[in-house]
C-alpha cells in the first residue's frame, strides 16, 4: 500500500517536515534516519554511503559489471540505489534496477538525505524524487542512463523475474524486528531471481538467515564488515 508521509514526517506551517530527531550523521559523515516503528537505522550507523559501495555495489562485484542489473529489497532512502548509479554513470555503463518498498517515505525525505553525487547522478536522482512524488504504483524512469523500477509492495507476495538479477541487495529492516523479508519463501524466490553466478548481499549475519539462504541453493560465507565483525555474502552457483 502507497503510504507517502507515514511517521518520519510532521505537518508544520507551510508543508510537510522531516522530524530533527529521526535524523542521524554517520561516521563517515553520511546522513541517514531512524525509523521510528522499527527504531534502526536505515544504513549502518558506522557509514551510510560506506555500507553502500563497500557492501552492496563492492561485494557483489556490481562496480565491475558492464551492465548491471540490481534487485533491491529495501530500496529505503535511495542509497544504495544511488552509489550503483553514480558508479555505473562514472564508467559509461547501463544500470537496470529493481527496488521493492513497502514502507515507502515522502518524497521530501528523500531530498534531505543528500548523498555525494557527480552533477549527472544528482540530475537522475532529482528526477527520481519528482516522479516519487506523483508516483503510481509502481514508479518507473527511464533515461540514457539506464532504467529504475520500484515496487511498493510485500515482498512476500512479490513476483520476482527469474534468473534476471546480476546481483541482489538485501537490505530491509532487521530480522529482529521486520521478519517477513528474511523469510525462506522470499529467499527461495531471490535464489530463482538471481542469474547464474550473481551474488546477494546483506547487512546481517543472523544464523537463521544464512542457514536459510544455504537451504534454498545458495553458497554463503561471512565477510568482514566496515565497523561491525561481519557481513553475508552469498552467491548462486553457475551449475
Amino acid at each position: 500500500m502507497w503510504r507517502p508521509y507515514g511517521p518520519l514526517c510532521s505537518r508544520k506551517p507551510g508543508g510537510w517536515r522531516l522530524r530533527p530527531e529521526l535524523l542521524l550523521i554517520t561516521q563517515d559523515g553520511s546522513p541517514t534516519l531512524v525509523h521510528p516503528r522499527f527504531q534502526e537505522a536505515y544504513s549502518s550507523r558506522y557509514g551510510a554511503w560506506t555500507q553502500a559501495n563497500v557492501l552492496y555495489l563492492g561485494l557483489t562485484q556490481t562496480h565491475a559489471h558492464p551492465a548491471p542489473r540490481v534487485l533491491e529489497v529495501g530500496f529505503g532512502l535511495g542509497m544504495n540505489f544511488r552509489a550503483t548509479l553514480d558508479s555505473c554513470l562514472r564508467r559509461g555503463v547501463p544500470l537496470d534496477y529493481l527496488g521493492y518498498e513497502a514502507f515507502p517515505v515522502e518524497a521530501g525525505v528523500l531530498g534531505w538525505v543528500e548523498a555525494p553525487l557527480t552533477e549527472e547522478a544528482a540530475r537522475v536522482w532529482a528526477e527520481v524524487r519528482v516522479g516519487w512524488a506523483a508516483a503510481p504504483e509502481p514508479l518507473i524512469l527511464e533515461g540514457p542512463w539506464g532504467r529504475l523500477e520500484v515496487r511498493f509492495e510485500d515482498v512476500t507476495r512479490a513476483s520476482f523475474p527469474q534468473g534476471w538479477a546480476s546481483a541482489i541487495y538485501l537490505d530491509p529492516f532487521s530480522p529482529a524486528v521486520n521478519p517477513e523479508p528474511w523469510g525462506l519463501s522470499v529467499l527461495r524466490s531471490l535464489y530463482h531471481a538471481a542469474a547464474p553466478g550473481a551474488y546477494l548481499a546483506t547487512y546481517s549475519v543472523a544464523g537463521r538467515l544464512r542457514r536459510g539462504l544455504a537451504a534454498v541453493g545458495f553458497e554463503v560465507r561471512k565477510v568482514p564488515g566496515v565497523g561491525k565483525k561481519a557481513w553475508t555474502l552469498a552467491r548462486r552457483p553457475l551449475a
